[in-house]
């Protein structure tokens, strides 16, 4: 049994935890702030209830994987999952209003056929079936193994791009998010909808290679889940698992320094002075603060801002309404940018959008509101981090909200003239709460680019630390998070000899 101690109550660190304890270990995890969940934060305003993270889980399988493999008692005993239909509601700069079922490939061509006009839904229908063989050919070295020593395979786009054919000009394919929407979906609403799924996860079109076509491939076929109480109630389940599973938290205790000798890691320091010894040290935030040593060699993936730029956080309003949700509300409506190219290059230039794309959550909870007559509302964007944006200046966090509230309009009318009291959270929140430098948000790992949308491995160049969440292989996103908490385990339960998850 070895002693291993947690930086961070994050979703990827707990779910490490919870496996580490299972398989014999003696787990403690040491966290700064005095709750656990990292980013799956929760708000309450006046008997309102909010998410402040994500709001929809992809991918429950991960999940369901983790409270199979650490007791009898399923994910579904523990929290409710409410598969979300319609899936989203997409409202386009020209009016343009469609609503896409979940999990039905077939259905989103209907609607899009029914909603852009004949052969819309038909090119989307084309390009997911090319989403699918990049998937085929990516899923498992990307996600569900630790990060090869020969990851340079993974620099090559797996996405079967279309060869375009031009009279007296070279044939030409695209190679990122923005291209496969000019030249394979033809169509600039579509294009919205596919750059929409990668500006939400916090990522370029312009720049971001077209193996990016995963993320609306993996929601439209593995479906979208809401947890009743809101998402926060799944960190709440996972936390709950660790402790039946005796692992221990300390809040409050923020890691200044990893102990090393010769080259191993051998516990932390805490602010306070106290030195705690360990066999394993598992991070679940960046550690290169932590320590006095380059954790990465030569050709090795290291931490680095995707695109080269900077990385973006999330700008959110709250908006406690008075009036009941309508009946055929949609859970989630993305009102899009009316020129999202000019968005994305505010955004990842470090300013802010004017005319920002939005996601509204409307969800049907009756634990997310005081009574019938009243709505509990999100609306997000995509925003550049704190730093080269002062979000902690509290007249421009005022404008900005009232930017966001009037795109939501698109969405539901009349919103602002319903509002009872509203929260706004900024990256300076996330970066006070959380310790993400400027409140960025982590990617999830895509291939292609030559490797530069890829995380650091989960095994570090310090003997006994480990790497899990959204900052190490396989990145961002609740769904990748758990995939991480799998991988360490599997590295420190089985070492050099595991070869991943199963």
């Amino acid at each position: 049994m070895a002693r291993i101690v947690v930086i961070g109550a994050g979703m990827g660190a707990m779910a490490a935890a919870a496996r580490l304890a299972v398989a014999g270990h003696r787990v403690t995890v040491y966290e700064r702030s005095a709750t656990y969940g990292g980013s799956l934060g929760r708000f309450e305003l006046d008997g309102f209830v909010f998410d402040t993270g994500p709001g929809l889980l992809h991918l429950p399988a991960v999940y369901r994987d983790l409270f199979v493999k650490t007791g009898k008692e399923p994910l579904e005993r523990c929290v409710r999952l409410d598969q979300v239909d319609p899936a989203s509601r997409h409202v386009f700069a020209d009016g343009t209003d469609v609503r896409l079922p979940n999990a039905s490939r077939a259905g989103v061509v209907s609607a899009l056929d029914g909603a852009l006009g004949a052969g819309a839904g038909e090119r989307w229908g084309e390009f997911l079936g090319r989403a699918r063989d990049a998937w085929d050919r990516s899923r498992r070295p990307l996600l569900e193994e630790p990060l090869r020593s020969d990851w340079q395979v993974l620099g090559r786009d797996p996405y079967p791009a279309v060869r375009q054919r031009r009279l007296l000009r070279g044939a030409r394919r695209a190679a990122c998010v923005a291209e496969i929407g000019a030249w394979e979906l033809a169509d600039p609403r579509p294009a919205a909808l596919l750059d929409g799924y990668a500006l939400s996860y916090g990522l370029d079109p312009r720049h971001t290679p077209a193996s990016a076509a995963l993320l609306p491939y993996l929601e439209q076929t593995f479906g979208s889940w809401y947890v009743r109480g809101g998402m926060r109630e799944l960190a709440r389940a996972v936390y709950e698992r660790c402790l039946a599973r005796r692992v221990e938290f300390v809040f409050g205790a923020e890691v200044t320094r990893i102990a090393e000798k010769d080259g191993v890691a051998t516990g932390i320091e805490l602010a306070d002075g106290t030195v705690v010894a360990a066999d394993r040290v598992v991070a679940g935030i960046a550690p290169e603060r932590l320590v006095e040593r380059e954790l990465w060699g030569d050709g090795e993936i290291r931490p680095r801002e995707p695109g080269g730029g900077v990385v973006p956080g999330r700008f959110t309003v709250l908006l406690a309404l008075r009036g009941a949700r309508d009946a055929d509300a949609v859970h989630r409506t993305v009102v899009h940018s009316p020129d999202g190219s000019a968005e994305a290059a505010e955004v990842f230039a470090g300013r802010t959008a004017q005319r920002p794309t939005v996601t509204v959550l409307r969800p049907d909870d009756p634990g997310t509101r005081p009574d019938e007559g009243h709505e509990a509302v999100t609306v997000t964007a995509t925003v550049a981090p704190h730093g080269p944006v002062d979000w902690a200046d509290g007249a421009l966090r005022e404008r900005y909200a009232d930017v966001l509230v009037a795109a939501a309009e698109a969405a539901v009318p009349g919103i602002a003239d319903r509002v009872v009291r509203r929260g706004i959270r900024t990256p300076a929140d996330t970066a006070a709460e959380t310790g993400a430098d400027g409140g960025s948000v982590p990617a999830p790992a895509l291939a292609g680019a030559g490797g530069r949308m890829l995380h650091p491995a989960n095994t570090t160049g310090l003997s006994g630390l480990y790497l899990a969440g959204g900052w190490a292989h396989p990145g961002g996103g609740l769904a990748h998070a758990g995939m991480s908490g799998a991988l360490v385990a599997g590295l420190i339960v089985e070492g050099a000899d595991f070869r991943g998850s199963q």
